[in-house]
């Protein structure tokens, strides 16, 4: 007994001491959020280290204040907690920022100028690379459409050779010139691919387009990356993340040399977000590795965690690769595809749930939600309640789906984004009834109990929080059509699309001990708004900026800089 009455008022002791320390910096003058339950909001935020030291009323705060505290006035600015990017592909968005940036262009013919122009300043045989095109979001149509895609007619004139790869948008298809297809060795003859397909015209030639599993017929002839150039991408990444406010980020699917590049930054404490990465369940021998061993957790002074695994179940709607139960509205009889055995995602979970992982699968169509829904509750077998398994996007669901996420403990990891950009071409592909039942169903998700996660997919979309959090509570492109929204019924509240960019998705990732609000003992790590993100009327969410992104009480991105 004595000993634990010793032990009582050690702890006491201990506690009150760190209530009482100097503070090292001071935040007050603006609104702050908090996203805690107990407090929402607080004068003063004290920082000693990188932790939070107090959150509350500015008057108790100053009397932690030394000679040395620095103090930072927001000056009627809004500080939140760092935005936490739920689903992204760093080294793609690091990469992306140095190929061509497709993302804006309106039609085909753009596409072909940037193209030329590339190919004008590059050298003989060099390859072009470039992201971001959707044909569904053209102004014009393309001269020539097979199964709604243009062909590489035009590309083939301007580049005849130097070969050429542009990705779609989505991830899930690509276009390649006649040079890039001639390397690859695809030929009319060439055979089909499974869980991928080699698109063809009425004489069995190919167009350049290819989706899912047939596109590595072109990635593996492209040269490699190295070391030296994922650190440079990963660089560029970094800032971009800092300048956009995000301050940890969790990357959906590492590769080998990915984790090597983040682990020789980290070594040089080169890393200004905190990362938290998915394994690519995809290589077996990298996925064999992992399993083997248990997760790490907390590298770095917590800017380095891996403990989860990413596997794809199907392709996206923009392909038309979106696995679906019924075929698409606009191509009858396809119905899209798996792109790996269900077999697989159940191996993969009884494996991961053994080693401690969490398994997050990219599932996008109505039919692989369910199909992959299916191998988790086989695979928990009504235990494991915790386990924090995770589908990546989840778009469309089928109503008799949306409450087996709460049901089984899963986490419906979303980005607002898609919405704002699909939503206008995405009933082609669905029709209006599935589109209302199931497309994009925040409210219906989280109202059956399920813990909704935020991100932007990047390089899929910009990395840009406000336009996620934009399109979360209004369900308007960002152009700000339909007036009323799109499905209305499906808004959330500025609240609870604040708590899914921040503490929803430190949840997700079993760092809500740590970080996602601002509470005392947390990771200070902040993001600074120019004007208020919950009171602004809806249409100057957008106008916001991040004024500064502030990782473990260290600035990392100011604008006045």
């Amino acid at each position: 007994m004595k000993r634990i009455l010793f032990l009582l008022l050690a702890s006491l002791a201990c506690t009150n001491a760190h209530a009482q320390a100097t503070a090292d910096l001071l935040i007050s003058g603006g609104p702050i959020y908090t996203v805690s339950a107990d407090m929402p909001m607080v004068e003063a935020v004290l920082v000693k280290g990188d932790i939070i030291l107090f959150a509350g009323s500015l008057e108790e705060a100053q009397q932690r204040v030394g000679a040395e505290t620095r103090i930072l006035d927001l000056e009627g600015k809004t500080m939140i907690p760092g935005f936490i990017e739920g689903h992204g592909h760093l080294l793609g968005m690091g990469y992306g920022l140095q190929e061509l940036d497709l993302a804006g262009t309106s039609n085909y013919a753009e596409i072909v100028d940037e193209v030329a122009a590339q190919v004008a300043t590059a050298q003989p045989g060099e390859w072009i690379i470039g992201n971001g095109w959707h044909q569904s979001k053209w102004d014009t149509p393309p001269p020539t459409e097979v199964k709604g895609f243009q062909t590489n007619a035009l590309l083939n004139e301007v580049s005849q050779e130097n070969p050429v790869l542009l990705n779609h948008a989505s991830g899930h298809a690509l276009i390649a010139n006649a040079r890039a297809l001639e390397l690859a060795g695809i030929t009319d003859e060439s055979l089909g691919v499974e869980g991928g397909e080699i698109i063809r015209d009425a004489d069995g030639k190919p167009t350049g387009i290819l989706t899912e599993n047939a596109m590595n017929l072109v990635f593996s002839i492209v040269p490699e990356d190295t070391l030296a150039s994922h650190r440079t991408a990963l660089k560029a990444a970094l800032a971009e993340i800092a300048r956009n406010g995000v301050t940890s980020f969790q990357d959906a699917g590492s590769e080998r040399l990915d984790i090597e590049a983040i682990r020789s930054l980290m070594d040089e404490e080169g890393l200004t977000a905190r990362l938290w990465l998915m394994v690519a369940g995809w290589n077996e021998q990298l996925l064999a590795q992992w399993l083997q061993k248990e997760p790490e957790v907390g590298l770095g002074n917590n800017f380095l965690t891996i403990r989860a695994i990413k596997l794809s179940a199907d392709g996206a709607l923009g392909s038309r690769g979106a696995w679906l139960l019924e075929p698409y509205a606009d191509r009858p009889g396809h119905s899209g595809a798996a792109t790996l055995p269900m077999e697989t995602v159940l191996e993969v979970s009884k494996a991961a749930l053994r080693s401690g992982y969490q398994l997050c699968v990219h599932a996008i169509g109505d039919r692989a939600n369910r199909e992959v829904l299916d191998q988790f509750e086989i695979a928990f077998h009504g235990e494991h309640s915790d386990a924090r398994f995770r589908i990546e996007h989840a778009q469309h669901l089928s109503l008799s789906d949306i409450e087996r996420f709460a049901q089984l403990g899963v986490i419906p990891s979303m980005q607002g984004i898609h919405l704002s950009s699909d939503r206008p071409w995405a009933i082609d592909r669905l029709g209006q009834k599935r589109i209302e039942e199931g497309a994009y169903v925040w409210r219906k998700l989280i109202d059956s109990g399920a813990v909704l996660v935020n991100g932007t997919d990047v390089p899929v979309e910009p990395i840009n929080p406000l336009a996620s959090f934009y399109a979360l509570v209004s369900r308007k492109t960002l152009s700000g059509t339909p007036p009323g929204g799109y499905e209305p019924g499906q808004k959330l509240t500025r609240a609870e699309a604040l708590r899914s960019y921040t503490l929803n998705a430190a949840y997700a990732a079993f760092e809500d001990d740590i970080k996602g609000s601002i509470e005392a003992g947390k990771l200070a790590d902040f993001t600074i708004l120019s004007g208020n993100l919950m009171t602004v009327p809806e249409d100057e969410i957008l106008g916001l900026v991040v004024e500064q992104t502030i990782v473990g009480g260290t600035t990392v991105f100011s604008r006045s800089d």
